[in-house]
Order: structure tokens, then C-alpha cells, then sequence
């Protein structure tokens, strides 16, 4: 639907079911996006939640509350984004650690690092194929790289190129929260955790898409992420999927 400091929202189908990952945009905003994925509004079986960031659950509760859509995020998303939004509204609590069905997909969150209360990430499974989402992470860690081991396709963050974040005019202290190990992936650790998935054996051979996502508009291209992620790969770059702000990606099938 959308990636970025703007707003961000990823929807994932399977059988009956589709799930919205994450919900920045607005009421209108966020029908318009979804219309041009073939959908409405009604599609949608549940809103899934990484973390408290306006640009990742601004717009849940608003759509949900609207269109009956129950809301799945950890508690301390849930304190963090302020319970007093969520009135009226199906809220579901998980553990960052348990896996649970929402329909015909299967749910795994994982926590991850970042200036957040309780974030998580995601794997999607159907059971037999499973997407992985990982952004808003500062660093990799041994658990991610174990939980995204096994997947066959991945939305992977490269947020910024980091010699542009550091002569940007952002201030210094945005520049290291971003650069933190509490803030966002640059191009080239995006790129290392990469070449560490694919050192799993069978897991190059699996992969079927590889989706950069969250690229920053000051601080990144499309390009560079594509030569990151490509040369962890050994691929074309042009075989790299890029989500943008405006427009998202168009849908991906996992075989």
C-alpha cells in the first residue's frame, strides 16, 4: 500500500483471508490504496500492528473502529499508542514470542530492536509458503536472522544510505537516533543481514522476492538499496522490488 516515514501499510493474502500489516494513512487515503489493489474495505479480516510510530498505526484505529476490523498488536503497542484510541474497537494482545492463526494465515511476530515500546515483526505463513517483514529495526540479531531464515520471499528495510544520513542536514541527534541500534537499517546492514540469511543452506534457492522497503526520501534511492540487496544475492539489481511511498508495490504470488 505504501512505505516510508509517510505512512505505511502491507496487506497479505491467503485463502479467505487478507491482513493488513500496519495502517499510516488516513480514512480515504487508505480505501483509495487499497482500491488500487482490487480491494475494500470489507477484505479486510484483520489489521496487524508493528509498533506505536504514527507513520505505522495512525490510521488503525479510525479504520477499524469504522469497518468492524479487529486489531492484533502487543500490549505494550497497545499502552504506548494510547488505550483511549482503541475504544470501540476488537483489540487482540500477542506475544511477541507466540504464533497464532488469524484465519487461514498464520501469525509469528518477533521482537526486534527499536525505539519503541514492544515492537515486532512478522512472518506470514499459509502453511506451506511464508512471506517475512522486517523494518524499523536498528540491528540485526541472531533471533531475526533464525526466524527469516526459512522464508521464501522478504520486505526487508534499507532505510538510508549512511554516508547521506551523516552529510544530510538532519541534526545530530536525529542522525543518531536513526543510525542507532534502536532506529532504522542502512543500506549495507540490510545488506549483511541479508548475505547472513542466505548462508542458511536451501535459503537463496527459496527465496522468490526480495522487496527493499522504508527507504527514506532524503537519505536513499531505489537505486542503492537495489545495489545492496542484489549484491548480497549475486542477482541483477534489477530482480531487487522496491516499495515506494506513493504507490507501495503491486502484488507479489508466492508459489
Amino acid at each position: 500500500m505504501g512505505s516510508g516515514s509517510d505512512g505505511n501499510g502491507l496487506i497479505v493474502h491467503a485463502g479467505r483471508t487478507h491482513l493488513m500489516l500496519d495502517c499510516g494513512f488516513g480514512l480515504a487515503d487508505t480505501t483509495l490504496r487499497l482500491g488500487r489493489l482490487a480491494l475494500m474495505p470489507d477484505d479486510i479480516n484483520g489489521i496487524v500492528v508493528t509498533h506505536e510510530h504514527d507513520d505505522h498505526v495512525g490510521g488503525v484505529a479510525r479504520f477499524a473502529r469504522k469497518h468492524d476490523i479487529p486489531v492484533y498488536l502487543t500490549h505494550g503497542t497497545l499502552i504506548a499508542s494510547g488505550v483511549a484510541r482503541f475504544k470501540d474497537v476488537e483489540v487482540n494482545i500477542i506475544d511477541s514470542h507466540g504464533a497464532l492463526p488469524v484465519g487461514d494465515i498464520q501469525l509469528q511476530p518477533f521482537p526486534v530492536p527499536h525505539d519503541a515500546r514492544e515492537p515486532a515483526q512478522f512472518v506470514f505463513s499459509d502453511g506451506d509458503k511464508s512471506l517475512g517483514v522486517l523494518t524499523d529495526t536498528g540491528v540485526s540479531t541472531a533471533h531475526i536472522e533464525a526466524t527469516l531464515s526459512t522464508v521464501d520471499a522478504l520486505v526487508l528495510e534499507c532505510n538510508h544510505e549512511l554516508d547521506l544520513l551523516m552529510n544530510s542536514a538532519y541534526p545530530f541527534s536525529l542522525k543518531q537516533r536513526i543510525a542507532g541500534r534502536l532506529g532504522h537499517l542502512d543500506n549495507n546492514t540490510a545488506s549483511n543481514l541479508l548475505g547472513a540469511l542466505v548462508k542458511t543452506p536451501g535459503t537463496q534457492a527459496r527465496l522468490q522476492h526480495v522487496i527493499a522497503a522504508h527507504l527514506s526520501k532524503q537519505n536513499n534511492t531505489p537505486a542503492l538499496a537495489r545495489r545492496a540487496l542484489s549484491s548480497a544475492l549475486g542477482c541483477d539489481d534489477a530482480w531487487i522490488g522496491v516499495a515506494t511511498q506513493d504507490d507501495g508495490f503491486d502484488w507479489r504470488e508466492i508459489r
